[in-house]
């Protein structure tokens, strides 16, 4: 289980200036929610000062995401538009009194969110795919351009550090030659004097497939072990249906209709991908009437 600081927990639970942001002039939009993480951070800019007047975030992710969110908005207020730039993800995970290494990539996001939000104040164009960038990681959609940035922002140096800043890599195993390659690109061969040994082709391992019982059953034990966490809040979560890749779950009591309802569904989303090792989509039971 990670470690999370006193200060990511109550960004968590107690998140400052979430929901929407009346008369937003600036707003930018990160993250898939395929893919387990999406962010949009609204600015209320001063058109004569271009000092950030207020800030809101809505997040559809884990608790890091929240948090990382919530933290941006606090640090961002009243900054003007070019000294909000200068914040980097570290400035967000320090804020937070750290993140574990894990999920530095929430801190990542935020600060994507934020020069998409500067761009669309100012009529620019901004991308967050990067489309003159090579795909590299099809599971998570990120690309080379994307990669090699957080890099050398970061300082970066192993298979892993990427994985935990990007997400790239943490699906399969498909694109980890090239990420190699994009770090042996900007590092320089930092941990052999040897030429690169060309890797003889290997299978990739394939994970046991679940039955249906044991999938069901990873879900409802998954379930479980947050519910404790939900009614401490008065609040909790059941199973309604499985249909595939889309799980339907009940929230009730004060889950049930909360501000942070789709927050909530993202954090159990993203324990659900954890422990299934595949992308699936949890969504609320009302969504099944329609669906």
């Amino acid at each position: 289980m990670w470690d999370y600081s006193e200060k990511v927990r109550e960004h968590f639970f107690n998140p400052r200036n979430s929901g929407p942001l009346d008369n937003a002039n600036g707003v930018g939009d990160v993250g898939s929610i395929k893919c387990g993480d999406a962010l949009r951070l609204m600015l209320k800019v001063n058109p004569e000062s271009e000092v950030i007047e207020d800030a809101h975030f809505q997040t559809f992710g884990c608790g890091s995401a929240i948090a990382s969110s919530s933290a941006l908005t606090e640090i961002i207020k009243g900054k003007t538009l070019d000294d909000a730039l200068k914040v980097s993800n570290q400035d967000i995970a320090d804020y937070l009194d750290g993140l574990p290494p894990e999920k530095m990539h929430c801190s990542v996001m935020g600060r994507e969110a934020l020069q998409a939000a500067v761009a669309n104040y100012r009529g620019e164009v901004w991308s967050d795919d990067h489309e003159e960038g090579d795909l590299v990681c099809k599971c998570f959609a990120i690309d080379a351009v994307m990669i090699e940035e957080t890099i050398r922002g970061n300082g970066l140096k192993t298979m892993e550090d990427v994985t935990n800043y990007t997400k790239a890599g943490g699906g399969c195993s498909a694109c980890h030659e090239k990420i190699e390659d994009i770090l042996i690109a900007v590092n320089g061969r930092l941990y052999s004097n040897e030429p690169k040994a060309k890797k003889a082709p290997k299978e990739s391992p394939v994970k046991p497939q679940l039955t249906n019982y044991q999938r069901i059953r990873k879900i409802e034990d998954t379930l479980e072990a947050i519910r404790p966490m939900l009614q401490r809040d008065h609040g909790d979560v059941s199973l309604v249906e499985v249909d595939g890749k889309k799980i339907y779950v009940a929230l009730s009591g004060a889950c049930q209709g909360c501000s942070m309802e789709a927050a909530t569904l993202g954090g159990i989303q993203h324990k659900l991908v954890e422990a299934l090792g595949e992308l699936v989509q949890v969504l609320p039971v009302a969504a099944l009437a329609h669906s």
